[in-house]
């Protein structure tokens, strides 16, 4: 595996006039912000369409993406959208996602453009939009009519629909389809509009020798196309609801641990069909990316089964996964070299390990943890680059950490002293010591989140687990981008011997 790092940031952290990070003129600037500081690597959380609470977590598809990446100003480019279009604009704020007043803004620009593209697309473009029909067919139908009846519904679950809708009565859903034609085709064109934009920044990105990380949870929501569309691939009730749910057991971020809600598989159910379901959504993942997080990893040796009934995570068990059946699925179809990254946090046990290592797949270390398990004593933890080995991505934080230096803050004098002899520092800037010490790990992959490269504290965490508010909101502001932490990271990247990917 090439030796690189590169940079932790969701694409909605991006700052734009928007109300939300897309994919624009500010992911340029990001991308040449990677580039001028030697990074190889732009890792992002999933892409998909945010449901419950907008955790892209919580998707209401495991193939399509989220319209809210969509940048206005390339519906400008593209002629579909006329400068009055944006008129009105709300009052965005500029360091954090309003996303209740993002989505019905964006919302309506999307349909504008679909009109516009209606009347002056070229016939190209036309030609190029039935192709990404055809070639998406897989997902995108079932998806558009999904979207479009929830839209009808208010946003209400799928359960919630009128029952014969629900449970796709044929006639039903060709009556409905039929009546609401333009609904169903302008989510087909939202789709379009995010695979031009995202190809385009893609290829900007592959000249400057960036490469993308994508992120793949393992389960998907309850309230999703695939459920929808598939319930005999879930554990639900007659009625469409989850008998048991996933989740984690206590873990490092919650002592009750943690009750996700989505439905589980029934693993025999897809290895019937070859795991044609995981086959196309890893094909669809490698569309848009070039390497892919699997989050959770373990639940594919084994996963916590909690009873749909219960409000925590503790009354749960452990049921075996699909195991090496289900991966050697995956490379007959999509060749042997996956370009994967197990996630292995959490409660890992041998045969997770035995998993990971069969499929040679790089794990995870996460340097905040290393210095947080102290079950050995201090410098015990596998996590600590001492202890790292070649086939492994290290972080400073995730997603689901708190920043370096809102971590740093919360901790007690005695812990502080040990931190900084190990990372032979002197504490007036930790969260490059921490950054330092990644880079020169023996790990093939170095990664850390934006924050901690500009120098944020806790206020700009993104994700807190266990708590349901203030989530996923996070941006940084244009004048934060600092040409000094670039090259700060271009000489330390050097140092230690990580360098982009060739262009092209």
């Amino acid at each position: 595996m090439h030796r690189t790092s590169g940079l932790l940031l969701h694409p909605t952290s991006l700052p734009s006039h928007y109300g939300i990070g897309d994919l624009g003129p500010s992911a340029r600037r990001f991308v040449d912000f990677l580039a001028a500081a030697g990074q190889g690597l732009w890792q992002m959380l999933p892409l998909g369409p945010t449901g419950y609470r907008d955790s892209p977590y919580q998707c209401t598809s495991a193939f399509a993406a989220n319209p809210l990446l969509i940048s206005p100003d390339g519906l400008l480019e593209f002629g579909w959208l006329q400068a009055s279009d944006l008129d009105g604009r709300p009052a965005f704020p500029e360091d954090r996602v309003d996303f209740g007043a993002v989505a019905p803004w964006k919302t309506r620009l999307l349909a504008l453009a679909r009109a516009g593209f209606a009347e002056r697309a070229g016939e190209d473009d036309r030609a190029d939009y039935a192709r990404f029909c055809t070639r998406e067919a897989f997902w995108l139908d079932d998806y558009a009519l999904y979207h479009a009846l929830k839209t009808h519904h208010e946003l209400r679950p799928w359960t919630d629909w009128e029952p014969a809708l629900a449970q796709r009565d044929p006639d039903a859903l060709g009556d409905w389809s039929a009546r609401h034609r333009d609904e169903v085709e302008l989510q087909r064109f939202v789709q379009y509009v995010f695979h031009r934009q995202w190809s385009s920044l893609r290829d900007y990105a592959r000249v400057r020798g960036v490469r993308l990380i994508g992120d793949i949870p393992i389960f998907v929501a309850h309230d999703s196309s695939e459920v929808w569309t598939h319930p005999e691939w879930f554990e639900l009730d007659e009625r469409g609801h989850p008998t048991v749910i996933a989740g984690v057991p206590p873990d490092y971020f919650s002592a009750t641990g943690q009750r996700w809600g989505n439905p589980l598989y029934r693993w025999p159910v897809l290895a019937a069909d070859g795991y044609r379901f995981w086959i196309e959504r890893l094909r669809r993942s490698l569309e848009l990316v070039d390497l892919v997080r699997i989050d959770h990893f373990r639940g594919f040796a084994g996963y916590w089964e909690i009873p749909a009934s219960e409000e925590t995570a503790i009354n749960g068990r452990w049921v075996p996964g699909p195991g090496l059946a289900f991966f050697q699925a995956l490379r007959a179809a999509l060749g042997e070299n996956l370009p994967l990254i197990a996630e292995d946090l959490g409660v890992i046990t041998e045969d997770v390990e035995a998993l990971r290592d069969t499929l040679e797949l790089p794990g995870m270390a996460v340097l905040q943890f290393g210095f947080e398990d102290l079950e050995d004593g201090f410098g015990g933890s596998s996590f600590l680059p001492h202890r790292h080995r070649r086939r492994l991505a290290v972080y400073t934080g995730t997603h689901d950490n708190n920043t370096l230096l809102g971590w740093w803050a919360e901790r007690n004098e005695h812990l502080r002293a040990q931190v900084l002899a190990y990372l032979n520092g002197d504490g007036q800037a930790v969260n490059w010591d921490f950054i330092r010490v990644a880079l020169g790990s023996v790990a093939d992959l170095a990664l850390f989140p934006m924050q901690d490269v500009l120098n944020l504290g806790g206020e700009a965490c993104m994700n807190r687990p266990g708590t349901a508010e203030g989530n996923w909101l996070w941006r940084y502001r244009e004048d934060q981008l600092d040409p000094a932490a670039a090259e700060r990271l271009l000489r330390l990247s050097r140092l230690y011997g990580r360098r982009p990917y060739e262009p092209g």
